[in-house]
């Protein structure tokens, strides 16, 4: 098998073998690109590597062997060689992009002979003494598991004595001591000398990438991006070139728009007389890339050109890692950039209209889930007016967060998950073993780093508000506080970020709602036109319903009428109407009732602008109503003139033993017909008043909890002829719909007889989940986690559609019941209505809609226009073809 390729002969589409740093690297390559010679060890080589226990096989040693032959005759230089030693860097790819997770090594040849013969080479001894220093630290780091703190306190020691500000003021002598003392940390910590053989390091370095794949941050990253854990990682052997070799050499990164906004211009950070993971770390404050066009202009210019001609080809933004060598351009990197959001739906938005790629291929470009934090919250503009920012940092990435500061990643962790608590993280510089507490915070700052520095890369692609590069900012991880432009804080106290602006507050600021900017507005509206599924929402009052209308709703799915009664004046009512012990005693209350709810329709109604709108009649028990413990029992008979004996006596009467399945739906309508009665004449009044005003509305009327025909056919001519008497007493005609609440396994198992008397089926997936699994959706927290860890479960059947139980039975009610009736509108009002995996599974079965909550609404459209375009296997690659010259 061949475990190396050489990078003439790979290419793009070969990501899965040989990773995305590898397969790009050649592409770049065969492209004509200056790219530093160089091969890589494919992915299948990480797989054999671990199953021959860690150790590389004899096929991939005897590969090895022959490509770094062919490297050495490429290029002229060779391993161990005085006259021209041959320096590699050896670093992780894998298929999916996974930036700072797994390890790197640099500067790999170097060791005491070498160095000084690069120094002769280049008559540049600093630079030597230099490279073997960055070649200590990461081998030890990497390799033999130093702490990066144990070379850092080194380096920040001789700055110290000698009053340095930057690691540039290090002379040569300086650095000839630092190299010294980094030995005799191997010596100290390890009882070994740093091996002088560049082979035996290179073997070294390739077992260390290798076992990075399954390193700690590394597995966080992947479970938090849904990366799939067998892929395994390239390594990639390449040629060193130097960007520290002088004032005329550096190194940097650069996207071809901007990450945070979209923006089309060219965006990055370069240092001069640095390796790249200077600009990574954060450790030196990096220049924008817009400066490089005054200080190298024809660098810049042929940067410019292979940063366009790379976007074109790959019909994407390009994230460049490059470096300067002696004046000479060398690419070391391209891939798909990390954006937010924000930038990847203006990014997308923009190519369809440079005509890089059709409507349908930005649709699937963006992951619907990300959609919710494009609408990324502001701070309220009156709360905002009465604070002021205390400092000022780089705007890393959009949004703003209010939280409470913690220092390290350990600390905000477990903030987040014991206490519950809204976290900003608020460290020097984070690093990928920071990734959990990065996760759990709301938002991120950082005293050092650039805009792609790490904080600011990671940041981005979670979408978590961040600012990085805050001067005014010193933290003192010992004493666990900080000091920000002379105000200390401590660990919990509540700070501000703005990470658009860039802005620190100190205390808390109300953020304000989101609005839908004009890119997603436009994505939604392509969305639209390829969805098959409607996106309605669940909306209980107009301002979820406003809510949901910016964001696109088609209408309401679902109004929970329930929801409507537990403000105080009505909840007093309800409660007057359920200690009532006669219809004739329930009079009065469902009098007043009658007002409130046909108000609340009205609104709703006058909304929707003809749009349509679903009502659930009284789903829940009628005890929930009711107080419970003594003192609230005194409190509310005192209110309704009982004493609290007799109140209480009621209390006891309505209690369940298992009220999921009691007294509840359509039962009440059985037992106390009044109740349904009452709102349907709400309904019906709120119609019939816009009637008046010329605005026509059909009313679309749910029943829940059916389990029977006969059940179904009972409640259903309940509602209707209390509708026929009212339009009758009107003497007007109107249009109404009469459905049913599939929640019931049984009614789905029977949907083919309940489709005979229902006008529509809407699918509540809790109910319906709940009892097909047995499980009660408040009490599956003691054991959920469990179940999803141990694999039992793929995922919370809550929270994603159990495919193989649950929607089999609603596979079965789709069929059975359009088996009657061929158009019957069918829809899925629960929560996983706006979950994409679900949706999904919804579009395979032909359902007619879904209803979700308002913020979900833009994720669910999205979500249905890429089930769709999956479905019908329409989405287009390209909108023209074009060659790349």
């Amino acid at each position: 098998m061949q475990y190396i390729y050489t990078f003439k002969e790979g290419n793009k589409d070969m990501r899965r073998l040989l990773g995305g740093k590898g397969a790009n690297l050649a592409q770049m390559t065969n492209l004509g690109l200056p790219v530093p010679s160089g091969f890589t060890i494919s992915t299948e080589a990480c797989n054999a590597f671990y199953k021959n226990h860690n150790q590389l096989n004899n096929e991939t040693l005897a590969q090895l062997k022959t490509a770094l032959d062919q490297l050495s005759q490429n290029v002229g230089k060779s391993f161990n060689s005085l006259s021209k030693p041959l320096l590699v860097s050896v670093r992780s790819g894998a298929a999916i992009s996974m930036p700072g997770m797994m390890d790197t090594i640099l500067n790999i040849g170097l060791n005491d002979q070498t160095v000084v013969a690069l120094a002769k080479i280049t008559a540049n001894e600093r630079f030597a003494y230099d490279s073997y220093r960055r070649l200590l630290a990461m081998y030890g780091n990497v390799v033999e598991g130093i702490s990066e703190a144990t070379f850092d306190t080194v380096i920040e020691d001789m700055k110290h004595q000698n009053h340095y500000q930057s690691d540039l003021d290090l002379t040569t002598n300086d650095l000839k001591q630092i190299v010294s003392e980094f030995k005799k940390v191997y010596i100290n910590k390890l009882h070994h000398e740093f091996p002088q053989n560049p082979t035996e390091q290179l073997l070294a370095a390739i077992n260390s990438v290798f076992e990075s794949w399954n390193n700690h941050r590394a597995e966080v990253y992947r479970r938090e991006n849904n990366i799939p854990s067998d892929l395994g990682t390239a390594v990639n052997v390449q040629m060193m070139v130097f960007g520290n070799a002088g004032k005329d050499s550096g190194t940097g990164v650069a996207f071809t728009r901007d990450p945070a906004t979209g923006k089309k211009h060219l965006f990055g950070e370069y240092l001069l007389n640095a390796q790249g993971e200077d600009v990574v770390a954060g450790i030196r404050t990096p220049q924008p890339i817009s400066t490089l066009k005054e200080a190298m202009p024809h660098l810049y210019a042929q940067f410019e050109a292979i940063a366009a001609k790379l976007e074109f080809y790959y019909r994407d933004m390009q994230d460049l890692e490059f470096t300067i060598e002696n004046g000479k351009l060398y690419m070391l990197q391209a891939r798909d950039g990390k954006r937010t959001p924000t930038a990847a739906v203006k990014i997308a938005v923009d190519m369809v209209y440079e005509d890089l790629i059709s409507k349908q291929e930005a649709l699937m470009r963006i992951k619907p889930e990300s959609v919710q934090s494009i609408l990324y919250p502001e701070f309220d503009e009156k709360d905002l007016a009465n604070h002021d920012f205390v400092a000022s940092g780089l705007p890393a990435s959009p949004g703003a967060a209010t939280g409470q500061i913690y220092f390290t990643a350990e600390a905000a962790k477990a903030a987040h998950d014991e206490k519950q608590q809204t976290v900003i993280l608020v460290r020097q510089d984070t690093s990928p073993e920071d990734i959990e507490g990065m996760v759990v915070s709301e938002g991120i700052v950082t005293s050092r780093g650039g805009m792609t520095s790490h904080a600011a890369v990671v940041a981005r692609g979670m979408g978590t508000p961040a600012i990085v590069g805050v001067n005014e900012l010193q933290v003192d991880y010992q004493k666990r506080s900080a000091t920000i432009s002379g105000h200390q804080l401590h660990e919990g106290d509540w700070l501000s970020v703005d990470g658009t602006q860039g802005h620190i507050y100190i205390g808390q600021i109300k953020t304000a709602d989101t609005v839908v900017n004009e890119n997603l507005s436009t994505l939604l509206g392509w969305a639209k036109q390829e969805s098959h599924l409607g996106v309605y929402a669940n909306a209980d009052t107009p301002a979820d319903f406003s809510q949901a209308l910016r964001f696109g709703a088609d209408g309401i799915g679902l109004t929970r009428t329930e929801h409507m009664f537990f403000k105080p004046e009505r909840l007093l009512e309800m409660r007057r109407l359920i200690i009532a012990e006669n219809a004739e005693a329930r009079q009065l209350p469902l009098k007043r009732l009658l007002k409130m709810q046909q108000g609340d329709f009205y609104e709703l109604y006058k909304l929707s602008a003809g749009r349509s709108v679903t009502i659930r009649l009284l789903d829940p028990p009628l005890h929930e109503f009711l107080p419970h413990d003594e003192k609230e029992i005194r409190k509310v008979a005192k209110q309704l003139d009982v004493t609290p004996t007799y109140l209480e006596q009621r209390v006891d009467s309505l209690k369940e033993l298992n009220p999921m399945l009691g007294h509840r739906g359509d039962r009440l309508a059985v037992t106390f017909p009044d109740i349904y009665q009452m709102q349907v004449d709400a309904i019906i009044g709120a119609a019939l008043q816009l009637l008046d005003e010329n605005v026509i509305i059909e009313p679309h009327i749910m029943i829940p909890l059916t389990a029977l025909k006969s059940e179904m056919s009972w409640v259903k001519d309940l509602v209707v002829n209390r509708i026929e008497q009212l339009l009758v007493n009107k003497n007007v005609r109107l249009e109404y719909t009469v459905g049913t609440m599939m929640e019931m396994p049984r009614a789905c198992l029977t949907a083919d007889e309940i489709a005979e008397v229902s006008d529509f089926f809407s699918f509540g997936t809790n109910d319906l989940t709940q009892l097909t699994f047995g499980y009660s959706r408040d009490d599956v927290g003691s054991f959920m986690p469990e179940y999803i860890k141990q694999g039992i479960l793929p995922a919370d059947p809550f929270q994603t559609v159990d495919v193989d139980g649950v929607g089999q039975l609603m596979k079965m009610a789709v069929e059975k019941g359009r088996s009657i009736k061929p158009q019957l509108p069918i829809g899925v009002c629960g929560e996983i209505g706006g979950d994409p995996k679900s949706i999904e599974f919804f579009e395979q079965i032909d359902v007619s809609y879904v209803s979700c909550s308002p913020f979900r609404v833009p994720i669910a459209r999205l979500a249905a226009a890429q089930a769709s375009l999956r479905n019908n296997r329409v989405v287009s690659q390209t909108v023209s073809v074009k060659s790349v010259n």
